[in-house]
């Protein structure tokens, strides 16, 4: 019988405690993967054969009864850095949701209209009227897909507003459609009841309780948390969010969730499809997802999970960027679930040290090839420019190589001095200069690229990979995007084409074609 040692005996706490700010400074035990009943070569299994077949994974952390069993990150992504969660942001708004009902701020059932009268239109429609909080909760606002998809959550106006205009077809919570939008719609009702973001309300009452430091969350040009998407956290952060949930809502001798929230937000609230075996047909609860085999996640686009397993007794965070979400969920079935067993299993050192040693050396593979080529001095401080194109480069240099950053080989940091065949790019996307320093075999962490949702670090590996062309790797490291640049050198002229491993637009945009300028 194994008690995990950060699970205390359940106590009923006044409402106080839910809002207090004061934190013990936590970190996971460590076990071997035996002691905690789990056999280490099946974990060696789901790494050596999942991980080339998603084609992506970032972070893995397997934590069975309150103890890390198994973690690692692929280079250049490590343990210190958040990653960004994309949907899985959903089930932490959620959260704040049911703590705000805890909280007598807000109920479920109340009607979406009562919390923004003057934001509705003149005259709404019944189904309008109809729908309520926990509507929004179980995306079955009644939308159809047509009426949200594209919402413009970058847009100057008011989103609140925006979504209250949209037709709603059917009527309320009788058909699930994925509703992003109805997510922002969650944190603006919180921000709204509690005169505080959804990340605000949250930082004394979960962040700072379950030591997730520095948290991060995207907001709307009103000031509003994105909720749906925009959350930025690391690895084991995730891990202890599901162990919070596993363990009904208490962390560390404190209920800092109600346990009855707990068992309604991740219950089937809602039907979402027929296959028995889908991993998205198993139904909804309030912005968590229901699996096969008795499991619940949140997850978010490109492979971002908390999967929590109360029949086991564990919680897997993963992170990635694969275009294949399914094939991921699947490897867990298939190779980790038949590793869990109730009591411990003999030692096995060998396993263990395997296992060990391939978590220590696992990276996102770096550009591989030549050190040199003859193109490279007649290139070196030459710039070249570039007509207007959806990509915003406006020129590129070639450079000596630039100091500073940091070189790494594998999750190894390498010492310190400039590697051979190293060479920095001066990209000029929009008006501002990136400054990207790259060499083979090597990732170097240096440098921000400016996107959408704000400025992203980047970690870049490159070598020629012919006597004319380059290739160039970018890793915005606390996202998913890897992006490749095929640079092909001729004369005066600078080809550019790239792609990307993961996007929500076009993975392979169109050719650039520069020329040489002064």
């Amino acid at each position: 019988m194994h008690t995990p040692k950060l699970i205390l005996p359940t106590i009923v706490l006044a409402m106080a405690a839910l809002t207090a700010t004061a934190a013990e400074p936590f970190s996971f035990p460590r076990s071997t993967p035996e002691a905690q009943g789990v056999s280490s070569a099946a974990i060696l299994n789901f790494l050596q054969e999942a991980a080339p077949k998603v084609d992506g994974l970032h972070s893995f952390m397997l934590v069975r009864h309150g103890y890390v069993v198994a973690e690692g990150w692929w280079s250049p992504y490590s343990a210190d850095q958040p990653h960004v969660l994309f949907s899985l942001s959903k089930s932490f708004t959620s959260t704040a949701v049911g703590l705000a009902i805890a909280d007598g701020k807000l109920g479920l059932y109340t009607p979406v209209l009562d919390l923004f009268p003057s934001e509705g239109p003149a005259n709404p429609s019944a189904n309008l009227k109809a729908m309520r909080v926990r509507d929004l909760l179980t995306m079955s606002t009644g939308h159809e897909d047509s009426a949200i998809e594209n919402f413009p959550f970058y847009a100057k106006e008011d989103l609140v507003r925006r979504f209250l205009a949209l037709p709603v077809t059917h009527k309320p919570g009788t058909l699930f459609v994925y509703n992003t939008p109805a997510s922002y719609m969650l944190s603006a009702i919180v921000q709204k009841a509690t005169g505080q973001t959804v990340h605000d309300y949250l930082l004394p009452r979960l962040f700072k309780p379950l030591g997730i430091a520095d948290p991060t969350w995207e907001k709307s040009a009103q000031g509003i948390d994105m909720g749906g998407f925009g959350l930025k956290v690391r690895t084991e952060d995730i891990a202890r969010f599901g162990q919070l949930y596993l363990q009904k809502g208490q962390w560390q001798g404190r209920q800092l969730i109600p346990a009855g929230w707990v068992e309604q937000a991740t219950s089937r609230q809602m039907s979402n499809g027929s296959d028995p075996t889908g991993n998205w047909d198993q139904g909804y609860g309030f912005q968590f997802w229901r699996c096969p085999h008795g499991v619940y996640r949140g997850d978010g686009a490109f492979g971002q999970f908390c999967i929590v397993m109360d029949k086991y007794d564990s919680v897997i965070a993963i992170t990635s960027g694969t275009r294949d979400m399914s094939a991921v969920l699947d490897s867990v079935w298939k190779y980790l679930l038949p590793a869990f067993h109730d009591g411990p299993l003999p030692a096995a050192p060998a396993d263990d040290a395997r296992l060990v040693d391939t978590l220590a050396k696992l990276a996102v593979p770096p550009q591989v090839g030549l050190t040199s080529s003859p193109m490279e001095s007649q290139i070196l401080g030459r710039r070249y420019a570039f007509a207007d194109n959806p990509e915003g480069i406006r020129s590129v240099t070639v450079t000596a190589p630039e100091q500073g950053g940091m070189w790494m080989r594998g999750a190894v940091a390498v010492p310190k001095g400039t590697p051979s065949g190293a060479l920095t790019f001066i990209i000029d996307f929009g008006g501002t200069a990136v400054h990207i320093t790259a060499a083979p075999g090597l990732w170097h962490r240096g440098g921000v690229v400016q996107t959408q949702s704000g400025p992203e670090p980047i970690a870049a590996s490159g070598a020629w990979t012919g006597d004319y062309t380059y290739s160039l790797k970018v890793c915005q490291y606390q996202t998913p995007f890897i992006k490749t640049y095929q640079l092909r050198f001729s004369g005066d002229e600078l080809r550019i084409d790239s792609a990307v491993n993961v996007s929500f637009d076009d993975v392979q945009p169109p050719s650039l074609i520069g020329t040489v300028r002064n």
